[in-house]
């Protein structure tokens, strides 16, 4: 049912995509969606490898990425540094990426991933497929937005692993 979700969501993703569109995509076209896939699939490469600051050379100055949820880790990430420590956040649940699907039209480039975490402390754990709709332009990330399979399990998941600081350490400055 979840990989039907999914596969719903990325064909929605597609079909935003593709409105307005007409005709046969020229070869310069397809040769700019191939390297606009190629470009996220480097980027997952060096999110496998964890590497931070070669993550960050795939984000433009302006990026912005968007995380769905209600849990401390939800929200507009603006800037290449926000956006590295979201990342960071990530790294300390163990959070993984295992790409399944990329699709590109445009300057847009839509994949399906497996996101999960080994986090192995009996808690909630997280594992679902992911839709993330990246914007590429000039070579570089300039907007991520992130779509789950089951929101639910991922707020349960980011609340218990990212915890918010009893009031009122978390409001001093």
């Amino acid at each position: 049912m979840k990989k039907l979700l999914m596969l719903g969501l990325a064909a929605l993703c597609i079909s935003f995509l593709t409105l307005g569109q007409t005709g046969l995509a020229s070869e310069s076209d397809i040769s700019q969606e191939q390297a606009n896939i190629q470009v996220i699939q480097d980027y997952y490469a060096a999110y496998a490898e964890g590497d931070l600051e070669k993550i960050k050379s795939f984000f433009a100055p302006d990026i912005v990425w968007r995380i769905p949820g209600h849990h401390p880790l939800a929200g507009e990430k603006q800037g290449p540094d926000e956006v590295a420590a979201f990342f960071t956040q990530l790294d300390k649940g163990n959070f993984q990426a295992d790409p399944i699907f990329f699709q590109s039209q445009g300057d847009y480039v839509v994949d399906i991933h497996r996101g999960w975490s080994n986090v192995e402390d009996g808690g909630a754990q997280v594992d679902q497929l992911f839709t993330l709709m990246f914007k590429i332009e000039n070579g570089k990330i300039v907007e991520a937005q992130n779509f789950l399979s089951d929101q639910h399990q991922a707020d349960d998941f980011f609340w218990r692993v990212y915890p918010l600081k009893p009031l009122p350490e978390r409001l001093a400055q």
